[in-house]
């Protein structure tokens, strides 16, 4: 019996895949057997050293439609829409720029991503998995963040109304909602001990997550073993969402 959760001969695009959890989730997948696109601004040369046989795709998805030609010219299999932005500041001062800039890059730009892809597998009547990158924020309301709580809940919404379309035609849609995790955007919440210990002591593992925490849930989502699941918003928090 071939292996369940491999990759092997399978292609991943991976968005937001320089750093933290978007590099995570590419190695992960390479260690998988996929072969990896880290779609990025910027020459993601840590992860491609990570890789074999990985390829860099340039791509700014602060243009919600950047994707669109991108799968007429590559065979991709799985999606992982990970890119995303976050502004923080009091609703009462928020602006409409930090609303529109995060709102057009964490959400917009995810759908038509994956529409771009789904236009694709369904042209080659192909299979596919999508995986999007949500937030506990998809869950709960967080403090000083509108446009990206509003852009996960939003995120969630979409992932399972793309299952309830896409299921029956070849494609798996589902999502993870990381914890905190130990990454670049979360360097300041750490620096604050008494924050920091206040997180901690939610976590019922008792530890930060670590960004491979959300590679090694990505492959399993995008893999076929995960074949019967859809529509799933998958919570990889430490068990804080069951505190």
């Amino acid at each position: 019996m071939n292996d369940p959760f491999s990759l092997a001969g399978r292609t991943a695009l991976v968005t937001g895949a320089n750093s933290g959890i978007g590099q995570a989730i590419a190695l992960a997948m390479g260690r998988a057997g996929a072969r990896v696109i880290c779609a990025a601004r910027s020459d993601p040369t840590e992860t491609l050293a990570g890789l074999q046989g990985g390829q860099w795709l340039p791509l700014d998805l602060s243009d919600p439609m950047a994707a669109q030609g991108v799968f007429a010219d590559e065979s991709v299999d799985i999606l992982v829409n990970n890119a995303g932005t976050i502004r923080r500041a009091d609703a009462v001062d928020f602006t409409e720029k930090d609303w529109d800039d995060v709102m057009d890059l964490n959400l917009k730009a995810a759908f038509f991503t994956a529409q771009a892809f789904a236009r694709a597998i369904f042209d080659r009547q192909g299979q596919g998995a999508v995986v999007n990158i949500a937030s506990l924020l998809a869950f709960q309301g967080g403090i000083r963040v509108p446009s990206y709580t509003a852009a996960k809940h939003g995120l969630a919404g979409i992932t399972r109304l793309l299952a309830n379309e896409w299921a029956g035609r070849g494609i798996n849609v589902n999502a993870i909602a990381p914890g905190y995790i130990e990454t670049a955007n979360t360097a300041d919440l750490r620096a604050d001990t008494e924050r920091s210990r206040q997180i901690q002591d939610r976590i019922p593992a008792g530890r930060w997550g670590k960004a491979g925490d959300i590679g090694t849930a990505a492959v399993f989502l995008a893999s076929p073993a995960a074949g019967y699941i859809h529509g799933a918003i998958l919570p990889v928090d430490g068990g804080w969402l069951a505190r």
